[in-house]
């Protein structure tokens, strides 16, 4: 099954799956795929169950498989890297794997100009061998600041691995940015992360940070409905500190439960923890009052916004409640 906004740990809303299909990661070799091709492990979508499907091989299983080993030796893939970046965390889903899930798996990575790496290149280990259970997401966090283009995959010492996710931040050269062009500087890949959210029943709301425009419902920031006064809201905290100059809404694909209104409001936050912010956000200055919303729409804000300088938080509101597709915030590097 997989787990709600609120069950995965902080790491899978903090940062980007550097491993994802869309955003350019790509499985490049295996020791073996008899069952199940490498590439299914890096899809976006959960992956998922088809009762009584077969094809020339065997069951058909929405994942990477191997064939069961007779010899000495574990499988392993290689995995290039949608970005180049830091790790904070994996996840090695075994979902719908009961009784063909490997009995432990090992991360280790290596940082290449070679877009095509070799099972000989020189890898460190990230993450030792960890026991594994059928049917489960193991969520893992990886300590330490090493920058990564690759990674290797060890399983033990064979099976399937529904899905692989690779947690972390991409690098970025702030110091060679061009100062005149806007940058989105809540995105993810930019290093923006959601703080804190008041719900996030439907949709995480680390969605609205993802590159791209959203591809259904379930690829945004939705909460439940709203049965008592006030709004629903999402704290961001920026990659870095920024000048906001153009904002976007993006509600694509809600259509009858889009939020009526929203708001934005912002600071520049100087020491303290997150959880400090969530009683001072709702007294910083307002960068974008009360805007009107449609369905299914991208909403553009340039001249409705104030003038507040500098500014390293937002909280977002969406009144009353509802979901939200994309949030970007393109401002100027102060």
């Amino acid at each position: 099954m997989t787990p709600s906004a609120l069950e995965a740990p902080d790491f899978t809303r903090r940062y980007l799956n550097l491993a994802d299909s869309r955003f350019g990661a790509e499985a490049l070799s295996a020791s073996d795929e008899f069952f199940g091709p490498k590439e299914r492990m890096l899809n976006s979508e959960p992956a998922i169950f088809v009762p009584g499907k077969y094809d020339e091989l065997g069951k058909w299983m929405d994942g990477w498989e191997t064939r069961r080993k007779r010899a000495s030796g574990h499988d392993w893939c290689i995995v290039r890297l949608g970005w180049t970046g830091i790790i904070k965390g994996v996840d090695f889903d075994t979902s719908h794997f009961t009784g063909n899930y490997p009995v432990a798996a090992s991360i280790d990575a290596c940082l290449s100009m070679d877009s095509n790496v070799s099972p000989s290149a020189a890898w460190n280990e990230l993450l030792p061998a960890t026991n594994l259970k059928g049917d489960s997401h193991h969520f893992l966090p990886i300590m330490g600041d090493r920058v990564c283009s690759h990674v290797r995959l060890n399983i033990y010492p064979d099976g399937g691995i529904a899905r692989l996710r690779v947690y972390g931040q991409p690098l970025r050269d702030w110091k060679s940015c061009d100062r005149k062009v806007l940058y989105d500087l809540g995105a993810l890949e930019n290093g923006g992360y959601v703080v804190a959210a008041n719900n996030q029943h439907f949709g995480a709301a680390a969605n609205l940070l993802m590159p791209g425009r959203g591809t259904s419902e379930a690829d945004g920031w939705e909460t439940r409905r709203r049965r008592e006064p006030g709004n629903d809201w999402c704290i961001i905290a920026l990659g870095r500190l920024g000048i906001v100059k153009r904002v976007e809404v993006d509600t694509a694909h809600f259509k009858g439960n889009y939020p009526d209104r929203c708001s934005i409001q912002a600071a520049q936050v100087i020491g303290g923890s997150d959880d400090s912010l969530l009683p001072q956000s709702m007294f910083w200055p307002t960068l974008l009052a009360e805007q009107k919303l449609e369905s299914d729409r991208q909403h553009f804000f340039t001249g409705e916004l104030a003038e507040v300088g500098p500014v390293s938080h937002i909280r977002f509101n969406i009144i009353p409640d509802g979901g939200v597709s994309r949030l970007r915030l393109w401002s100027e590097l102060s």
